[in-house]
């Protein structure tokens, strides 16, 4: 079994060009190859563990980089797909977000805030079925710091190829106010809604 790179339906946004985005699925587009050449060649290597033992090990450490690549890109694209959604404040979203975080804005205002962290990686927010609560985390390179067993609700890439093409590094918090202009709250609660659902299972 393979990895499949998956296509998005992503209309002409406000403030992330065409050419950004077209650049940037080339960039998961890669992810997506090499989660695949990994898995490949581990399963050569195999034959022999234990004369491959050191590559297999390092390939293993890779992989996580490349996999959780393609996974993060996947869920940010999604949220961009089929133009702009406004957030409905009646969903079981927002209640959630309001009990976690005093108010909705409050919540978004820290969220930018996190996104602002200076290197390169992710700002997501995250569902913890364990608690049932909403956690707000910052994820290094793509791969480093991801919170076990949690579910991604929204995922916000603050790599410098999310938006270099669109605006210099001092600029990055304009990029980050032109995700949130753009973004299909409905992807993001719907994905809240099937995050709590399955802890009742």
């Amino acid at each position: 079994m393979t990895f499949t790179e998956r296509k998005f339906d992503i209309k002409k946004l406000e403030g992330i060009s065409e050419n950004s985005i077209n650049e940037h699925l080339k960039l998961y587009a890669g992810y997506v190859k090499h989660s695949n050449v990994i898995i490949d060649k581990i399963n050569v290597l195999a034959s022999d563990i234990e004369s491959n033992s050191y590559i297999i090990g390092e390939l293993q450490r890779r992989f996580g980089f490349e996999f959780d690549g393609m996974r993060n890109h996947e869920y940010y694209f999604e949220q961009l797909e089929n133009g702009p959604v406004d957030i409905d404040m009646t969903a079981s979203f927002v209640t959630k977000v309001t009990e976690t975080f005093g108010t909705f804005d409050a919540w978004v205002s820290r969220f930018k805030s996190l996104a602002m962290t200076r290197g390169i990686g992710w700002a997501i927010l995250y569902y913890d079925p364990e608690t049932d609560r909403l956690l707000n985390a910052w994820i290094d390179e793509q791969h480093l710091g991801h919170l076990t067993s949690l579910k991604v609700i929204l995922a916000l890439d603050m790599w410098e190829h999310s938006y270099m093409l669109d605006y210099v590094p001092s600029e990055k918090k304009k990029y980050v106010e032109a995700f949130f202009t753009n973004l299909n709250w409905k992807c993001v609660t719907e994905r809240f809604s099937k995050a709590v659902s399955q802890k009742s299972l």
